[in-house]
């Protein structure tokens, strides 16, 4: 029966303050994962400084990096499955403050190496890593909260922001870090904090990244509601040994597990073993390869935000694929020797002065920009034709359980990647790179062959 017209303007309006309330509450949770990943991509330019302050191999610095991803593939599910059962906020809120915590003692490893020694340090920046992925797992709880929140119709665009808060917090992340590295912020701390407070280039940006996480964890506690849900508890699930299995077994979806797992292990290697190459190589300092993370952030942002979709739906899925795997590729072979292709152009040749200090339009320089540039579009193309993949030929009921496994395995791989790049490193600079090249061309010659489209046509 039609509302009366009394009854249709309280209706209306219920309606606007839910979409409303839906929206605000969208607001607070992207916020909140937007101040954790700041606070994890200022970490990243000093890491491998860091670690190499210690005196100690290369290797510890892929077994660091690697620690963060094995405990953020184990706790996710855990984490989401608390939340289901005890409720989203205190997931999230306790989750970002571990996170704090975990920032602070990454920052004090200084100290504590110089009682307990070099090994005592690692082990306390390896711990360290661990907590920060174990609370980086609440990711799970953040997405069912948006869906708890969200109408289904606009769910994938609210789900879709929960990207958008990684990339920019991967933007203004090293950026920050950079900056709290700097000689001159460092020795304007150093005058103004208490002697008790341990003021170095390795220190303000892992205080800074606690500030960030504290924050966030108070902005949960204090703005953020717990979403009404229907039901609560734990439903009958596969374990995730079980979904892998199931995916192996299963020709549609093998190919693409397959992908994102190899196409991981060559990226994230190259992620972790590239400022210790550019420090190397190019005489870069924890701020100045914050600047370069900075214009690959911008770049990926530009690149998945404006470029992909519209290359994408002019040539489909697969193809872009295996112009994005290829163009990854070509870009991971070349950028050891960006030195050597840089000293071909007729530009200055010089690579010891750094990006800040020295001229900046060297020719080694130049080439490594512009190998950047390949990069950072090779990665994002081949990254968002693999999901529109497993989007496009997965049903509705089972998108979900696709997404999870894919995922999983892109976690694997950033857990295999960093110490194996590290090891490799340490053995002839040019090898993780070169090798990351290699495990692409299996991936790219499926693609080419249309071995994915044609597997998933039956799914």
């Amino acid at each position: 029966m039609p509302a009366s017209p009394d009854q249709s303007p309280a209706g209306d309006d219920d309606d606007d303050d839910a979409a409303g309330g839906s929206r605000r509450a969208v607001a607070v949770v992207i916020a909140v994962v937007f101040l954790d990943l700041l606070g994890f991509g200022v970490v990243i330019p000093i890491l491998p400084f860091y670690v190499r302050s210690f005196g100690v191999s290369d290797v510890f610095i892929g077994l660091i990096a690697a620690a963060y991803s094995l405990a953020q593939f184990l706790a996710a599910p855990t984490l989401g499955r608390i939340s289901d059962e005890r409720g989203r906020k205190p997931v999230i809120a306790f989750s970002v403050a571990m996170a704090g915590v975990a920032w602070l003692v990454f920052g004090f490893a200084t100290e504590i190496g110089s009682v307990a020694g070099s090994a005592a340090a690692v082990a306390t920046l390896l711990l360290s890593r661990t907590l920060a992925g174990a609370a980086g797992g609440n990711i799970s709880a953040a997405q069912a909260y948006i869906a708890d929140v969200t109408p289904r119709e606009r769910r994938a665009g609210a789900l879709g922001l929960v990207g958008a808060a990684f990339s920019l917090g991967f933007v203004f992340g090293p950026a920050l870090g950079g900056v709290a590295a700097s000689d001159q912020v460092v020795a304007a701390a150093d005058a103004l904090l208490p002697s008790v407070v341990p003021t170095t280039r390795f220190t303000l940006p892992s205080f800074l990244a606690a500030g960030l996480s504290f924050l966030a964890a108070g902005a949960a506690v204090v703005v953020l509601r717990e979403p009404e849900r229907t039901r609560r508890g734990s439903a009958s699930r596969r374990s995730l040994v079980g979904q892998f299995r199931s995916a192996l077994a299963d020709d549609a979806l093998r190919p693409l597990v397959a992908s994102y797992f190899v196409t991981s292990v060559a990226f994230a290697g190259i992620q972790v073993m590239f400022i210790p190459f550019a420090a190397d190589f190019y005489g870069y300092d924890a701020t100045a390869a914050a600047v370069f993370l900075t214009y690959i952030g911008v770049l990926g942002t530009i690149n998945q935000g404006a470029l992909v979709g519209p290359l994408e739906r002019r040539l489909g899925a697969v193809r872009l694929a295996v112009i994005g795997g290829t163009a990854l590729a070509a870009s991971l072979a070349i950028l050891p020797f960006t030195p050597e292709v840089g000293g071909l152009l007729p530009l200055p040749g010089g690579t010891g002065d750094g990006l800040l200090t020295g001229p900046v339009l060297t020719g080694p320089t130049v080439a490594l920009f512009g190998v950047g540039a390949l990069l950072s579009f090779g990665n994002g193309s081949l990254n968002v034709s693999l999901s529109t993949l497993v989007s496009e030929r997965a049903s509705d009921e089972t998108q979900g359980a696709a997404f999870g496994v894919t995922q999983g395995a892109g976690s694997l791989g950033r857990t295999v990647g960093p110490p194996t790049a590290a090891a490799a490193y340490v053995l002839a600079y040019w090898s993780p790179f070169v090798a990351g090249a290699v495990l692409l061309v299996p991936v790219v010659w499926v693609l080419s062959r249309g071995g994915v489209t044609e597997s998933m046509e039956a799914w």
